[in-house]
């Protein structure tokens, strides 16, 4: 995902992303954490602020990690109008840096998707585990294999709201189990016209065998592959795998 990737989007993302589980997201951090006072977080990927919102909300010490500036724009203006504290880094996960001392790292909603290359995950992982105290744990999920090359297909996806509507196109990317998406934006002025804007997104997974191996590479202990909230292994045809590993 490029600099300029989410830039239209990061002001009508929320709008969109209503459907998203954030509240089951903040479940299940908080069952594999235990109780959040006083614990440090690192939401890597954070984009908006919208979990990591919660997260501080529940008593964890915040701090925010997104590559673009106009979704931690929004993220910071959230927590100034809600009173809350939390610190936020203009940063690609692969290239984060300057972070210690963490007791739990999430990588939420599918956010390491956008990092496309194995290499690059496995910098990803190095850069987290660096980050956390030992025991410290690492939380992120990832579309699957079927999602990628089953679901994500069946588009055009859209969405008409108020003040915003989208066409999603995607397509088969050029390396294994990758998407290429077109998104033509249409954002309501005030006086009623339309302005449309473009943005191009390209994700990735890799197979759960490949995490796990770059992972236990990078010093972790895994603890838990699961799929789509079950608490169980994933199947053929889940649409979202959870990890869960410890430095």
């Amino acid at each position: 995902m490029s600099g300029e990737s989410y830039h239209a989007f990061a002001h009508v993302y929320d709008l969109l992303m209503e459907d998203i589980p954030y509240r089951e997201y903040a479940e299940w951090v908080r069952k594999v954490s235990g109780p959040a006072e006083g614990k440090t977080l690192l939401d890597i990927g954070c984009g908006t602020g919208t979990l990591t919102e919660q997260f501080a909300r529940e008593g964890f010490r915040v701090t925010g990690i997104d590559l673009s500036g106009d979704m931690l724009s929004v993220a910071k203006e959230r927590f100034e109008e809600a009173g809350l504290e939390g610190m936020f880094f203009e940063q690609p996960m692969q290239e984060m840096e300057g972070h210690t001392g963490y007791d739990l790292a999430v990588i939420a909603i599918d956010s390491l998707n956008y990092v496309t290359d194995a290499r690059e995950v496995a910098a990803v992982f190095r850069h987290v585990f660096g980050a956390l105290h030992p025991g410290g744990r690492l939380l992120f999920d990832v579309h699957s294999p079927y999602k990628m090359t089953e679901l994500f297909l069946d588009g055009p996806f859209t969405a008409d709201l108020e003040d915003v509507s989208y066409i999603w196109h995607t397509y088969p990317g050029e390396e294994p189990l990758s998407v290429e998406s077109e998104i033509s934006f249409f954002l309501r002025r005030q006086d009623g016209l339309y302005v449309r804007k473009e943005e191009f997104h390209l994700q990735r997974t890799f197979t759960p065998d490949t995490y796990i191996r770059l992972l236990e590479e990078s010093g972790f202990a895994v603890r838990s592959v699961t799929a789509d909230w079950t608490g169980e292994p994933p199947a053929e045809n889940s649409e979202r795998i959870f990890f869960h590993a410890v430095k």
